[in-house]
């Protein structure tokens, strides 16, 4: 061991300094006792020695504080790259060394199970249908997951006075609301009406106040319940209209064969009592079947079947789709443009089921456009199919006729409900229907051209 290393051996440094203490102590003593000039001498150079060897160990302290002051910012800045020597130096300062670098991989350890955490959450959150949002009391978002984005309809979120552009009312109803609260609002953006279902909770982290929001939409909720309160009205009124129309039906047409049989077979012609029952009757019998028929059409909404789902490419059936519009509409001059994407992109559902919403959904665009006389020679319809990051499955039947009404659009998937003469109105509502079956949803995008969205999860 050098010169150099042992004066910074530690051990060495305190038996120094003890030493020098005591004797300067020993001296002052003597010189209190006894005055002389050599012991005053002493005690001087040894009260110097002390001072000396405070400030020797003042230097070590400085020097290990620094060490660990340097591991700290280190560690606070991410660089992965501090070390210190722990095969050089005298034992006791190796020892440090060592003890220090393990302190850092503990506390690099540390941190980065973490970061791991955090990003563990945060994907959790993102897979998840709710919508988070965590706020301060300023309005700052802390936390968004990406649900949360997507029923906003927002790319950037911030603050909650980006909530402005979107609805005033959603902003107001976001920044003042409590922990406890159960809101419901509604508001439009491209994607339609959606109903948000909010409640609130808090908490306090590091002196900080938190509200948690969970948003969730409800809109597929409200469906379901319309739906099947329409359901059960339309068994309803079938059943009571079929009850009491088909005796009458049947009643008519056997007094028909009756007054038939019963004719007098001579060349004397019906008197006009006779003529005016068989009219009455026959009146009846046709009246009586048509409403049969009618109530018939409107049963199909209560009997869809269960759909037997199976793997199919949407590309051929889009085509297939197309082809059997232009066969049942061959007047019509309408052009049609197609977008799939991926061109193998693939749909899981009941190919039969989905056929018939699609189908419908073309017959109306064509009719819609057919009573435009501006657009019967330069009609377009867009069919548009894609997939989204969460992988559900979209296809978008546009068309070019006239927009439909605001007033009219919040009414149109309502069953009976038309604005066609001679419509029946259960058209969109069987579609609806189908799509729900489906695990989908299918809504109506404003904007310059009528686009029917239809949503498989």
């Amino acid at each position: 061991m050098s010169i150099k290393d042992i004066r910074q051996y530690y051990p060495f440094r305190v038996a120094v300094s003890l030493t020098v203490a005591v004797l300067t102590g020993m001296l002052w003593t003597l010189v209190v006792v006894q005055e002389g000039s050599s012991i005053l001498f002493w005690a001087i150079a040894c009260t110097l020695l002390l001072i000396v060897a405070l400030h020797w160990q003042y230097r070590l302290y400085r020097q290990q504080t620094h060490k660990v002051l340097f591991m700290l910012d280190a560690i606070e800045n991410n660089d992965t790259a501090i070390h210190f020597a722990e095969e050089e130096g005298y034992s006791d300062n190796r020892l440090i060394n060592r003890a220090l670098n393990r302190v850092a991989r503990i506390l690099y350890n540390v941190k980065n199970e973490t970061a791991q955490q955090e990003k563990y959450y945060e994907l959790i959150l993102d897979c998840i249908n709710t919508g988070i949002l965590v706020l301060n009391d300023n309005g700052a978002v802390y936390q968004k997951n990406r649900e949360a984005l997507r029923l906003l309809g927002l790319n950037v979120f911030t603050h909650v006075h980006q909530l402005k552009r979107i609805d005033t009312r959603l902003e107001e109803l976001v920044e003042h609301c409590h922990a406890g609260d159960k809101l419901q609002t509604a508001f439009s953006n491209e994607r339609g009406t959606v109903n948000l279902s909010i409640r609130v909770s808090d908490i306090t982290v590091r002196n900080e106040h938190l509200r948690i929001l969970a948003l969730n939409d409800i809109n597929n909720e409200l469906d379901e319940k319309e739906i099947d309160s329409w359901i059960r009205l339309t068994r309803v009124l079938t059943h009571e209209i079929m009850n009491a129309v088909t005796p009458i039906a049947s009643l008519s047409d056997t007094l028909l064969t009756l007054m038939t049989k019963h004719a007098p077979e001579a060349a004397t012609p019906p008197s006009d009592m006779e003529e005016e029952i068989s009219h009455g009757l026959q009146t009846i019998s046709s009246t009586g079947k048509g409403l049969l028929a009618f109530v018939e059409s409107y049963r199909k909404f209560t009997r869809i079947p269960t759909p037997e789902p199976s793997l199919f490419y949407v590309k051929g059936f889009v085509n297939r789709m197309i082809e059997l519009a232009r066969h049942q509409f061959p007047e019509a001059n309408i052009g049609f443009d197609t977008d799939i994407e991926p061109d193998d992109l693939i749909l899981y559902a009941d190919e039969n089921l989905i056929s018939q919403v699609v189908i419908n959904l073309l017959k109306n665009a064509i009719q819609a456009i057919g009573s435009d006389e501006a657009k019967k020679e330069n009609g377009r319809i867009a069919i548009r199919a894609y997939c989204n990051e969460a992988e559900a499955i979209f296809i978008e039947i546009s068309n070019n006729g006239p927009s439909i009404p605001p007033d009219i659009a919040d009414h149109i998937f309502i069953p009976f409900f038309t604005t066609k003469e001679g419509g029946s109105g259960i058209g969109l509502s069987i579609s609806r229907q189908i799509m729900r079956l489906s695990g989908g949803s299918i809504s109506l995008l404003s904007g310059k051209d009528t686009t029917f969205v239809l949503k498989f999860n």
